[in-house]
């Protein structure tokens, strides 16, 4: 791994990758309590740089972690970069810099308190759940006539076109989503280990993989 990083400034952008550590809490001078989301973010490593001349678009690949039981088109894929990642991700940018090169270091000195932040992880699985649950519907009335099955979805439509549309809200799998935050301040960060702070929540379980981007990304 370089030495020296690679700076997202040079392309107009900041993006990298991280585990979510969990939740904790900043405490100012005057006693403010600011809920925050810690993340071990990279130290990431570029694996390949596309151009629009090879590739068809700008682009940045850079990796994260020590993956096991890598697939040889992955060994063979990151080889240049003498990594062996558990994650790999790729961010588009406009333009690219002539010093930017594989085996180049990322990590959160390319972001600043204050920066305005995306965070996108993939949400907690909650396995089979019905419409109470799922989608907030209503429950039928207990006394009064009620028949005792309070939860039950009730009809889902009528005689024609004899089908159920997409997109109807039913019983089915919850969670386990692609969700993405925006506007998320970084109230924090560490160079020294790694870490960086978001003020707020961060969709995922622990040690979960968050992709961050800023600026124009």
């Amino acid at each position: 791994m370089a030495t020296e990083g690679f700076k997202w400034e040079n392309v107009g952008m900041k993006a990298l990758l991280g585990t979510k550590i969990g939740m904790t809490q900043i405490l100012a001078e005057d006693g403010t309590a600011t809920p925050v989301t810690l993340i071990q973010a990279g130290p990431c490593t570029v694996t390949q740089v596309k151009s629009v001349e090879a590739d068809g678009y700008n682009a940045v690949q850079v990796a994260l972690g020590e993956g096991k039981n890598l697939s040889k088109a992955v060994v063979g894929h990151v080889k240049s970069a003498k990594v062996s990642p558990k994650y790999i991700r790729e961010f588009r940018v406009d333009e690219l810099p002539a010093d930017l090169k594989v085996g180049d270091a990322i990590d959160v000195s390319s972001f600043a308190l204050g920066d305005l932040v995306k965070a996108t992880g993939t949400s907690k699985g909650k396995g089979f759940a019905g419409t109470v649950k799922r989608h907030n519907f209503n429950t039928s009335k207990k006394t009064h006539g009620g028949n005792g099955n309070v939860r039950r979805p009730g009809s889902i439509g009528s005689m024609y076109p004899q089908k159920v549309f997409k997109g109807k809200r039913m019983a089915g799998r919850m969670g386990h989503d692609q969700v993405t935050v925006k506007n998320l301040a970084v109230a924090y960060i560490d160079p020294t280990n790694n870490l960086i702070g978001l003020k707020g929540a961060v969709p995922g379980p622990r040690k979960g993989l968050i992709v961050l981007n800023g600026g124009n990304a």
